[in-house]
């Protein structure tokens, strides 16, 4: 297995430099394009839902980012000490997707993620929240 660590703080500028090494870890590792814009974009929405729900948008919190790969799969760990989660409920959005217009104003950052991982998983533990990221590349 396959490990890197990544921490940040709760600003959105740190959330490119999180895309940036995820992104040179899996290209490193062989990973397809394709796999890697996955992961940033359900990277991008999970560390700003951290920033901006969690955290209520305070600076200098701390954000952990575990990305472990083995031959199966490759899976993403955020941790933070924030506000927890109500629930991890992905709603069944129905929309048009040309309308731009009268897209749901709620609940689409779910809905994408779970689109493009093959598992997501959210636990409450001593304190800190953890949500992972699994995507199988077999």
């Amino acid at each position: 297995m396959t490990e890197l660590k990544i921490n940040i703080q709760s600003d959105y500028e740190d959330v490119v430099k999180v895309n940036l090494a995820v992104r040179d870890f899996l290209q490193k590792n062989g990973i397809e394009e394709h796999v890697q814009n996955a992961f940033d974009i359900c990277l991008t929405e999970a560390l700003n839902n951290v920033i901006k729900h969690a955290y209520k948008e305070e600076k200098n919190k701390n954000i952990d980012v575990m990305l472990r790969r083995d031959t199966e799969t490759i899976e993403v760990e955020i941790i933070d000490e924030g506000e927890p989660r109500k629930n991890l409920e992905i709603p069944n959005l129905d929309f048009d997707p040309e309308d731009i217009n009268n897209l749901p104003e709620n609940g689409m950052g779910l809905f994408i993620m779970k689109q493009l991982m093959d598992e997501l998983n959210y636990q409450r533990r001593e304190g800190k929240n953890f949500f992972i990221l699994k995507k199988w590349i077999y």
